[in-house]
């Protein structure tokens, strides 16, 4: 059956938010740096949303505000994966649980494995943590990106005791096989070091690679492992703080229960009730119209750039709404984010950001309407037509 996609609001309607995607650059700048989508939102979370408004209902998050029933329920209907409810939990915001879990299992000065290029909050998370970052760069092949294990096991090896995981992948799009996932437990139980995986993309894998949450992979990933999620990315509410942690199994959740339990009261009241507006199956239909419209632009961009920037390469991510892409042969820089918001107007976020492997890059956010991801690819298309 055929799923009609997600409308993107008009611009003049996206103009008058006052979020951070809209705000930081002049009206003149088309924005595509920060992960905020341009649709309306699930109509429950608005609807849950409005009649907390309508209440005065904006007092402090009760200590079970439903995110652990309704996370579990989403998971079984959506990820056919079976999670056990006592070993959930909740904080604000997905760096909030892995800073928190991360000084839980790591002692100042360790060392915990990231695989750049990669969502930059990591390197500061690992560093608030008191601990060191150890980069293991994904391995490059035609296929695509993929889990460097041998780059991995030698850091483990080495003494780094933690991976710090981003399932699916931020910012290539990258949806590790079950194989992949697997291959990592083993190693990790091997040496007796941990993994987190912020799996924040995975509502949003568009099915060329299925999603395996990792706790879901294997025995030996349920021994070493923690899953921090939210569904703010997918239903964009970023602004309303909610995030669920997850243990692998009663070892891991005993360490979740001892957090501070400040951790558990940075939660927002609007991001419990969004939250569980989202992971509803009333969002079903809602998620599903979403992932219509971002595969109709994750193929676009690449038929636009092959039109107008032919030099520029990009491999359609298999999850999320993030396009990687390397404009390295124009010449614009270690940085090229900078130099095509000054001259094309538009501000894509800024590659070297992620890591090393960043430069000359740029992340393009897509989760837009197609004529204005069009206009803005013509845009920077016109710097280099003869």
């Amino acid at each position: 059956m055929s799923v009609t996609p997600l409308q993107a609001l008009p611009i003049d309607e996206l103009r008058q938010r006052t979020s951070t995607k809209w705000q930081k650059y002049p009206q003149d700048i088309l924005p595509f740096f920060v992960a905020e989508m341009d649709y309306p939102l699930a109509p429950a979370i608005t609807a849950a949303l409005t009649r907390a408004v309508q209440l005065g209902d904006t007092g402090y998050t009760p200590p079970e505000p439903g995110i652990r029933e309704a996370f579990v329920a989403f998971a079984q209907r959506r990820f056919d994966w079976t999670v056990d409810p006592a070993t959930v939990f909740w904080t604000g915001d997905v760096m909030m649980g892995v800073v928190e879990i991360l000084r839980a299992v790591t002692s100042p000065g360790d060392r915990v494995v990231v695989t750049t290029p990669v969502y930059p909050p990591f390197f500061d998370t690992v560093e608030e943590a008191g601990a060191v970052v150890e980069r293991v760069p994904l391995a490059r092949s035609e296929a695509g990106w993929e889990l460097d294990l041998l780059g991995i096991e030698a850091a483990l090896a080495g003494g780094a005791r933690a991976v710090l995981l981003c399932n699916p992948h931020n910012p290539t799009g990258t949806v590790h096989t079950s194989q992949s996932l697997a291959a990592l437990a083993d190693v990790a139980a091997r040496f007796g070091a941990v993994v987190i995986s912020d799996e924040i993309h995975g509502p949003l894998a568009h099915g060329d690679v299925p999603f395996t949450p990792f706790l879901a992979v294997s025995d030996a990933a349920r021994r070493v492992g923690y899953t921090v999620t939210s569904a703010s990315k997918t239903y964009n509410f970023a602004g309303l703080k909610c995030a669920v942690m997850i243990g692998g199994g009663a070892e891991q959740a005993k360490v979740l229960r001892a957090l501070p339990w400040e951790v558990e009261w940075r939660t927002g009241l609007f991001g419990a009730l969004a939250n569980n507006a989202a992971f509803a199956p009333e969002s079903d239909a809602w998620l599903d119209s979403l992932l219509a419209a971002l595969d109709e632009n994750r193929r676009l961009l690449a038929e636009l750039l092959a039109e107008h920037l032919p030099e520029a390469v990009y491999r359609i991510p298999d999850a999320g709404f993030l396009a990687w892409v390397d404009v390295s042969a124009y010449g614009w820089g270690d940085n090229p984010a900078t130099e095509l918001r000054r001259k094309a107007r538009v501000a894509f976020h800024h590659g070297p950001l992620f890591g090393d492997e960043g430069k000359g890059h740029v992340r393009i956010n897509f989760a837009c309407s197609p004529d204005l991801l069009r206009e803005a690819i013509e845009r920077v298309g016109a710097l280099v037509a003869p």
